[in-house]
């Protein structure tokens, strides 16, 4: 019988438990596996990982666990870029792009509000979830580590937090988007991109009675909703300060 040790490191012991937190693992096999599956048997998705040390060397996923081999995984790194030695991870998205799976639809109206394009259909599926994920490189979040698993999905996060304003705040600080905050810029029906339109231009769409106190108006060119600076804004201006 062969063996390897395997050691989490911060958060990612979120994922196995408490009597494997923070300790070395002795792992037992006949036939080394991948050092991805090694991962995922602990129950951890392969893209929660930034950096694996396979006797103190970086290695990739494909790598095959060998005889007292001793691998060191860690989470993602958020205050220096270790681009240079993870191979593991795909390259950073110059502008985050975001899919969610039907179960955090409030979190994509938040991402929405925020200005992020933040992909979202209330009967998609896991298979179709993935897919999607990898043709239009967009970052996966979910609370479905089984769906992370998936081989397709490169880049994805495990949502810790179940409140959605709560998750808004985690997705924001994970990915460092505060810079990139462009608040009320995107439709929080569809994810389209808003557009400024005259009063003139929606005068048969919204109430007289906003006509005459609003003159600026945003409509939406994929849905044809409008949207315009009433109470449910300033509710959402409040939100967004507390980022």
């Amino acid at each position: 019988m062969k063996r390897a040790v395997v050691r989490f490191y911060a958060e990612l012991n979120d994922f196995v438990p408490p009597a494997k937190r923070y300790r070395d693992i002795e792992v037992l096999f006949h036939v080394g596996p991948a050092v991805r599956d090694l991962i995922e048997s602990e129950g951890i998705p392969h893209t929660e990982v930034d950096l694996v040390l396979v006797n103190g060397e970086s290695a990739p996923f494909t790598r095959v666990v060998e005889d007292r081999d001793r691998i060191s995984v860690y989470p993602v790194f958020e205050s220096f870029d270790i681009a240079p030695l993870s191979l593991v991870r795909p390259e950073p998205l110059r502008h985050p792009r975001f899919l969610l799976d039907v179960h955090l639809g409030r979190l994509a109206a938040y991402l929405r509000m925020a200005g992020f394009d933040a992909a979202y259909a209330d009967d998609a599926g896991d298979a179709a979830l993935a897919r999607t994920s990898a043709a239009e490189e967009r970052i996966l979040l979910t609370r479905d580590r089984g769906l992370l698993k998936r081989a397709a999905v490169t880049r994805g996060y495990y949502v810790r937090e179940t409140a959605p304003f709560a998750q808004l705040r985690e997705v924001v600080a994970r990915f460092d988007l505060r810079r990139l905050l462009a608040p009320f810029t995107r439709c929080l029906a569809c994810n389209g991109e808003l557009r400024d339109v005259t009063a003139v231009g929606v005068a048969e769409r919204v109430p007289a009675e906003v006509l005459a106190r609003h003159t600026e108006f945003r409509e939406c060119p994929a849905c044809a909703r409008v949207y315009w600076k009433g109470s449910h804004y300033e509710r959402m201006q409040a939100l967004l300060a507390q980022l």
